[in-house]
């Protein structure tokens, strides 16, 4: 698209977005200065299928931070999508934004270098740096009282990961939610070419090569690094939490710090990224143990992304921000 193209007052320019897709089925502070509406011809929200009404603003200095805002409140629940995903990548943030609205938080969907294609050149780190700038940028442009970081698939490894760092700004974080925290490692181990393209990471990273990119058989979706491939694919590299073969002191040293947070997990029972002989409930339990007792919710049928089962997605999460919403929150810089 042609950024100096003029777009018609009548354009609805948001409309039919195509939300991203998961791998898993083959994956400093902007000035805030101009916000963008995108008034979809004057129709309220939601009223067509993928077509929301809201705020598209800059939160960083990349090109690519820029997240969409419905709702125009000093609670946001921040989206942080899986691998290959973007702007509305589930079918449940459509309606999600609209119970939210009646409920007087925001939901903020943004995009990261790691967004669409870009995982494959990043990492948790950057990622975990990109969020909290968003969060900064909410705290100083929107007056926010506090967010809940609601993360799907890989996503759900972006929260624990940012929860760690201990940024300034995750102090404001008052409530994670995990939807279909699983193993991209289990699942990659089921393809042919994983285990002979783990080994050729490992080597390029011994060599000093872990930013150069590995072949495209490796990844076809998106160029990928040695470390990045590596990260998602090897055994306890930094992508891998949700793993059913790791023992619990392995979780807690990865999860339990994740125990002073109010968390969620939600898990679908028919995860089509899970392999088959992994026992689902025995997952969700362990899981939410090591992260200091997560309330567990498991959708019976639910699919990876709870595209069949939309209401019961949007009604647990709506339940969870209501219960655990923000009581105030320290100041970050103080």
């Amino acid at each position: 698209m042609n950024p100096s193209a003029t777009v018609p007052a009548s354009s609805s320019w948001l409309a039919g977005l195509v939300r991203g897709r998961s791998i898993k089925s083959a994956a400093g502070s902007g000035n805030g200065a101009s916000s963008i509406p995108a008034d979809s011809e004057g129709l309220g929200l939601g009223s067509r299928k993928n077509q929301l009404r809201g705020v598209l603003f800059k939160y960083g200095p990349k090109p690519v931070q820029v997240a969409f805002k419905t709702g125009d409140f000093n609670q946001q629940v921040i989206f942080i999508g899986g691998l290959t995903d973007g702007l509305l990548a589930t079918e449940y943030l459509e309606p999600l934004s609209i119970a939210l609205e009646n409920e007087k938080w925001s939901l903020v969907q943004p995009l990261l270098s790691s967004s669409y294609v870009g995982y494959g050149t990043s990492s948790l780190e950057q990622d975990s740096l990109e969020i909290d700038q968003l969060i900064s940028y909410l705290i100083n442009k929107e007056n926010s009282e506090g967010v809940v970081l609601l993360g799907h698939s890989t996503g759900c490894q972006d929260i624990v990961h940012y929860m760690r760092t201990n940024f300034a700004c995750s102090r404001a974080v008052r409530g994670v939610i995990l939807q279909a925290p699983v193993s991209d490692r289990e699942y990659r181990a089921t393809l042919p070419e994983t285990a002979a393209m783990i080994d050729l990471a490992a080597n390029m990273i011994t060599e000093g090569r872990g930013m150069e990119l590995m072949p495209r058989d490796a990844n076809p979706d998106a160029p990928i690094t040695a470390y990045r491939y590596h990260s998602l694919c090897a055994y306890m590299g930094d992508d891998d939490m949700f793993s059913s073969d790791l023992n619990e002191y392995q979780l807690r040293m990865r999860l339990g710090h994740m125990s002073s947070t109010p968390c969620q997990v939600i898990f679908s029972l028919a995860d089509e990224y899970v392999p088959d002989y992994v026992d689902k409930k025995a997952l969700v339990e362990r899981l939410c143990q090591a992260l200091g007792g997560a309330e567990k919710v498991e959708i019976e049928w639910g699919n990876h992304s709870l595209s069949n089962r939309v209401q019961e997605a949007v009604q647990a999460i709506l339940d969870f921000v209501k219960r655990e919403g923000p009581k105030g929150w320290d100041d970050p810089w103080n």
